[in-house]
């Protein structure tokens, strides 16, 4: 079934349109990734999808309430003078969860030695993992994530890959934005290549490559997108 899909979505800021006819679905339980550079439309299309801003025309569907759905935004928003428990303990009351989830949620981020830490004193790395949480705090149904492991040291986004999967092993829809070729190619089930406002390509990203004859590296989305566009994702 579906989780999220867009049809011919379009969306301008002033003189400037940012989404030119965006079409495409995510179905259940898979990690369905977009690619494209900084500015292609990528925290649009998920700020139309949590009613954050509304599209101009097309059409676009969540299968969820908002109370089931997951946010991992580039800006935070975490409240920088509490400590990192203390700033899951917000979201935990809202939900009406238990401390012990909680605490679980903060054991499988790395950040249970932490959890007294306020979020001024934590590093880039540490924050990321906070955000993820407090994403994964009532075990959503739909996690929106955008650019979910980008300043990160390699092994900080080995352990969140492990946690994003562990969530579509739940039956959980992932839709992440990236631009890091490695993340797409050994993270996502599907993906969309976006470009100046529209889709340019979509599949299994071996499927792509394999397609565009590129040689089986992490890099071979990279090459595709650069034979489209003339232009690389960074």
């Amino acid at each position: 079934m579906v989780s999220i899909s867009m049809k011919n979505v379009t969306k301008s800021f002033g003189g400037n349109e940012v989404l030119k006819g965006v079409t495409f679905e995510a179905h259940d339980g898979e990690i369905f990734g977009m690619l494209g550079p900084s500015g292609a439309g990528k925290t649009t299309i998920i700020n139309i999808f949590t009613k954050q801003i509304a599209a101009d025309a097309g059409e676009w569907h969540v299968s969820v309430p908002s109370n089931e759905i997951g946010l991992m935004l580039e800006h935070d928003g975490l409240f920088v003078n509490l400590s990192a428990l203390d700033n899951l303990i917000v979201f935990e009351e809202i939900y009406g969860l238990a401390r012990t989830l909680t605490l679980e949620i903060m054991e499988q981020v790395g950040l249970t030695q932490a959890a007294k830490t306020k979020v001024n004193d934590l590093s880039k790395g540490m924050r990321q993992r906070l955000v993820l949480a407090r994403a994964l705090l009532h075990k959503p149904k739909i996690l929106f994530l955008d650019e979910p492991t980008s300043a990160l040291d390699p092994v900080t986004a080995r352990g969140i890959y492990g946690l994003i999967r562990d969530l579509r092993e739940a039956g959980s829809t992932i839709f992440l934005t990236t631009h890091n070729m490695e993340e797409a190619t050994h993270l996502c089930d599907r993906i969309v290549m976006l470009h100046q406002g529209r889709i340019i390509e979509e599949g299994p990203p071996k499927e792509i490559c394999e397609k565009h004859n590129a040689l089986k590296t992490t890099q071979d989305l990279e090459s595709v997108f650069i034979k489209l566009t003339g232009g690389g994702l960074q």
